[in-house]
């Protein structure tokens, strides 16, 4: 038998429980990839998120061994507070045992409550998770293709590339005050990024809420890097880079947009390959780049290839319609 038990509040003990079945369920899953820390574990669990708030539930066999787990995120901003996101982990072990399904009845009924009418959660393409998905009633909405890149070998020579009326800038953690309002305006130009027939609803920026985002990776001890190009009075476009607490080998692509104003001049491009060369510099380290591709959004692909990027692996985004009466 199975018990199903919600975590809270996540305590020490509980969370090494967590990182193990997560650890686990990743080695069999994606053997090739990184794994996360037990402190990184740890920080995702307890810190507070953005315009969200999280359930965590653990599954315990008859002995009291931790076998699978499962989070539940509940976005709160009025353009999203009927969404819900899933994470879900069952140890190789134990898989094909009714688990998982436990996991996700309880997480499902807690969503139903909130009154979300979406649930989405991402699965590696022929992964257990994509036919554990599948089987449940969930839709495929969105395919995203993980790229890599190598940086000692990423062609960063666009960063010398130059554009009138256009500088570039930079800085480390929460935007400076005297950017913010037009960092925010740019974040507001993602609304029009590619999510397939994803019910993700859309997201609005302010300065406040820039900040509030640095705030959520520092309160974890991840590191948050911004380049962006200004111009014409705004700011043109960003990336983003974050180093997780404790990473010794990869950076992750966060955002990279360019306001509608200011596509078509080569901007994206430039401001990434400034950011490649501002990660060798100031984290010598660190030595690839992951970012992530919905396959419709063919420019930024193309940006990606330019810069060297590699395909690497392939997820979906899955969808469960939930009934709102």
């Amino acid at each position: 038998m199975i018990r199903i038990a919600p975590m809270s509040p996540v305590s020490a003990e509980k969370a090494t429980a967590w990182h193990a079945v997560l650890v686990a369920s990743l080695a069999d899953d994606l053997p090739d990839e990184p794994r996360p820390t037990p402190e990184q574990v740890h920080a995702q669990l307890t810190a507070e998120g953005l315009d969200s708030r999280r359930l965590f539930w653990l599954a315990t066999d008859t002995g009291g061994a931790v076998v699978g787990v499962a989070g539940l995120r509940l976005f709160t901003s009025p353009g999203q507070d009927h969404l819900a996101e899933l994470e879900l982990h069952v140890h190789p072990d134990r898989r094909r045992s009714g688990v998982g399904s436990q996991l996700l009845a309880v997480a499902v009924l807690a969503a139903k409550g909130e009154r979300r009418r979406s649930l989405i959660t991402a699965a590696v393409d022929g992964g257990p998770g994509d036919a554990f998905c599948a089987a449940r009633g969930f839709r495929r909405v969105l395919t995203l293709d993980h790229l890599l890149l190598d940086v000692a070998r990423a062609d960063d020579a666009q960063a010398d590339i130059e554009h009138p009326g256009y500088e570039l800038a930079g800085w480390t953690g929460t935007v400076p005050d005297e950017l913010a309002d037009a960092f925010a305006a740019a974040k507001n130009a993602m609304n029009d990024m590619p999510t397939g027939d994803m019910d993700y609803g859309s997201q609005t920026w302010t300065a406040d809420r820039v900040r509030a985002m640095a705030q959520v990776l520092a309160d974890r001890g991840d590191l948050l890097l911004t380049t962006a190009a200004l111009g014409k009075g705004e700011m043109a476009g960003y990336a983003e880079i974050v180093i997780r607490a404790g990473e010794t080998r990869r950076a992750l692509q966060y955002d990279t947009a360019v306001v509608p104003a200011h596509r078509g001049h080569g901007i994206g491009l430039w401001i990434k390959a400034a950011m490649v060369r501002r990660l060798r510099a100031e984290h010598p380290g660190i030595s690839e780049i992951e970012t992530d591709n919905t396959q419709d959004n063919t420019h930024m692909l193309a940006v990606n290839q330019r810069l060297g990027f590699r395909s690497h692996r392939r997820t979906h985004e899955n969808q469960l319609d939930l009934p709102t009466t």
